[in-house]
């Protein structure tokens, strides 16, 4: 069914629905992949752990307070998680037992208040003092596990706070790329064996956008509605090295048709003439891996490029990218469709279904309805439980340091 197989989606879907017991186990894997990939920045940047200032990148000091600071704030200080999504937001927290994780902490750590570029100036918690924090509110986090209702409205802000987790440690690999180290764990899985038929058809007919309550939902993919299609080619797998490079080498970045208008602002104000991490070297392309430069795969899925990027493709080879429905109905429903080697750019927009009401973490789509587009699949750097077919991911149009690709459809 897909590169990913039946198996990966099914442990995406259980983790959703998982109970105490399980969800004990799985909060446990996710502190401890945190642990190992805080340890590989500890090791390549010092015990200082700075890094510059940048859209892209974040204090390591203050992800690791952040991600303890999300638990507290929605499982040990929120006196309404038994009420799961229908909790107040705003509801006075309590303090815990250590000061440092409390007002201080609010001050430091909330994602919604603290702007991106004032962390720098922050006076953080030194990494033994903020371990040290972290292992508190697991501890926390699973105490309260324990007396908590085995039902989605008991369990969601455990699921949530796992999911939370889940989703900075991938921002951790990415950001390791970014800054030219290797994080410890592997990033780039294998190319997908090249398909024997390069396209799939898929018939006309309705997809259902969204999913119907049941199990841990982000408050983006409700609610479940019908999205009339008609029938259309899609490629069976994300577009390879060997199928985007000939654009680049064929001056498409110098060819104003081929651009957007907001993609040409981008190429222009950027002055890219490739993607981003590579290099050609006169006998053949490189691709620079986590600081080290190698002979790039040419069957490997293209990535690390702007959608602005996927569009430009599209319009120079006469396709266009699938929308959110054509990728869901694709992924769910063709034999051979092959996903999971990157995120994937759609020409829809991240925007509210239909009915579409804020979950008490407000500040996780809602902010973000703004033009940009959905990505939708998973990258290597996914945890597995991570990987669902549902899930909308969105960033800005130019970012390229995230592990991004896409798939076309014939026009």
């Amino acid at each position: 069914m897909s590169l990913m197989g039946s198996g990966i989606v099914s442990e995406a879907r259980a983790a959703r629905r998982a109970d105490k017991a399980t969800l004990e186990a799985l909060l446990l894997d996710a502190r401890a992949r945190t642990l190992r990939l805080f340890a590989a920045y500890e090791a390549a940047l010092g015990p200082e752990l700075r890094v510059p200032c940048t859209p892209e990148l974040n204090l390591p000091l203050w992800e690791l307070g952040h991600v303890g600071w999300f638990a507290d704030w929605w499982i040990a200080r929120n006196p309404q998680r038994h009420l799961g999504a229908q909790a107040d937001p705003d509801v006075p927290r309590t303090q815990p037992h250590q000061p440092a994780r409390g007002a201080r902490s609010d001050s430091l750590y909330n994602s919604s208040t603290v702007a991106h570029d004032h962390r720098w100036q922050l006076e953080l918690p030194d990494a033994a003092a903020t371990r040290a924090q972290l292992e508190a509110s697991l501890a926390d986090t699973l105490a309260l596990l324990q007396t908590a209702e085995d039902n989605d409205q008991g369990l969601y802000f455990h699921r949530l706070a796992l999911f939370h987790e889940d989703m900075h440690a991938e921002a951790a690999v990415y950001m390791a790329q970014t800054l030219g180290f290797d994080p410890g764990e592997a990033a780039h899985q294998p190319p997908a064996t090249p398909r024997a038929t390069p396209t799939l058809h898929l018939s006309s007919g309705t997809w259902t956008l969204g999913s119907a309550p049941g199990g841990f939902l982000f408050d983006n993919e409700l609610f479940a509605h019908a999205v009339p299609m008609a029938a259309f080619d899609i490629d069976a797998q994300p577009v390879r090295w060997a199928q985007f490079l000939p654009f680049v080498d064929q001056g498409g970045y110098r060819d104003r048709a081929c651009w957007s208008d907001a993609g040409w602002q981008w190429v222009s104000r950027s002055g890219v003439t490739a993607p981003r991490y590579l290099r050609s070297t006169g006998e053949g392309w490189e691709q620079q891996l986590y600081g080290r430069w190698q002979a790039l795969n040419m069957e490997a899925a293209a990535c690390h490029l702007t959608a602005y990027e996927a569009e430009a493709w599209c319009r120079w080879a006469g396709r266009r990218l699938p929308t959110e429905a054509e990728w869901e109905s694709a992924a769910q429903n063709a034999e051979g469709f092959a996903w999971g080697e990157v995120w994937e750019w759609t020409s829809s927009p991240f925007a509210p279904y239909p009915g579409f009401v804020a979950h008490p973490y407000v500040d996780y789509s809602r902010p973000w309805f703004d033009g940009r587009p959905v990505l939708k699949g998973a990258s290597p750097a996914t945890v597995p439980r991570m990987r669902h077919p549902k899930y909308r991911n969105f960033f800005p149009h130019e970012r390229n340091d995230i592990v991004s690709g896409f798939r076309s459809v014939v026009v």
